[in-house]
């Protein structure tokens, strides 16, 4: 069984047992909730605390905040954002975007964040990792690897929105994040997201095979089905949703209950 630090549920025979997780992401340009394909064309979709209430209302496990610009200009207008979120929403909250020190860290914590996703940063000087960790628990750390397919059974990562190449084999990245002291990881499919289209399986499953650590799959679910194919076909340990949440074609509760109905065990909502 693959390592997974919380979320934890206990099945009739007393043994421990994994509940895989229905993320809903928020990517912001502040102040508003953003959606894209490919992480490009972006929509303005409102205020997101409002959804973000609105997910947590619904069942959702954890809520994942990305402010997608703060890496290219620099700076994180997200925190405000963040405040308010953490004064009504009572899941795990993971933010990311433009976070480039121990410090800035700490501010997001302090801000009411559960854990952080770093990517650019990490990219530029991966002992951000380590120090993070050292500071904070690797149960904090997610490191946010945005992915797009360069040539037979090889992914590239990405930064900055997936507007930058890395040069790093997104496996090998995968790989050296874990030993780093990353806790998870959330691996987004560039090609696929905001697509619908399904999710990239076939990284997921060498990415699961390869870490011991939780991997949070996102990146062009379309449906139910698609979650559950991450699930239970690629070994995620967790999905991140977002537009078919935004614009209504499915709800959380919907989803948890598709999956339930197909076998996979999730936290419904009381």
């Amino acid at each position: 069984m693959r390592a997974l630090e919380c979320h934890r549920t206990l099945d009739g025979g007393g043994l421990t047992v994994p509940v895989p997780r229905l993320i809903a992401r928020l990517d912001v340009k502040a102040p508003n909730l953003v959606k894209g394909i490919h992480l490009e064309g972006l929509r303005v979709m409102g205020d997101p605390q409002a959804f973000a209430r609105r997910y947590y209302e619904e069942g959702a496990d954890e809520i994942l905040y990305i402010d997608i610009v703060a890496s290219l200009y620099g700076r994180n207008n997200i925190l405000d954002v963040v405040r308010r979120t953490a004064e009504d929403v009572f899941v795990p909250l993971t933010v990311g975007g433009g976070l480039r020190s121990v410090d800035d860290v700490r501010d997001t914590l302090r801000s009411g964040a559960d854990k952080i996703a770093i990517n650019t940063a990490a990219v530029a000087r991966p002992a951000l990792i380590r120090e993070v960790a050292e500071a904070f628990g690797s149960q904090c750390v997610v490191l946010s690897i945005q992915t797009k397919k360069v040539g037979p059974d090889r992914w590239e990562a990405y930064t900055d929105n997936g507007r930058e190449k890395t040069g790093l084999d997104a496996l090998e990245w995968a790989r050296r994040g874990e030993e780093l002291g990353a806790g998870e990881l959330l691996v987004t499919s560039v090609d696929r997201e905001g697509t619908r289209k399904g999710l990239e399986l076939d990284f997921l499953r060498r990415v699961t095979a390869a870490v011991a650590i939780p991997v949070i799959a996102g990146g062009g679910v379309g449906g139910p089905a698609h979650v559950r194919d991450a699930i239970v076909e690629a070994g995620c340990d967790a999905v991140a949703v977002a537009s078919v949440l935004h614009d209504g074609v499915h709800a959380v509760g919907a989803i948890k209950s598709a999956l339930a109905a197909s076998g996979v065990l999730v936290r419904m909502s009381a």
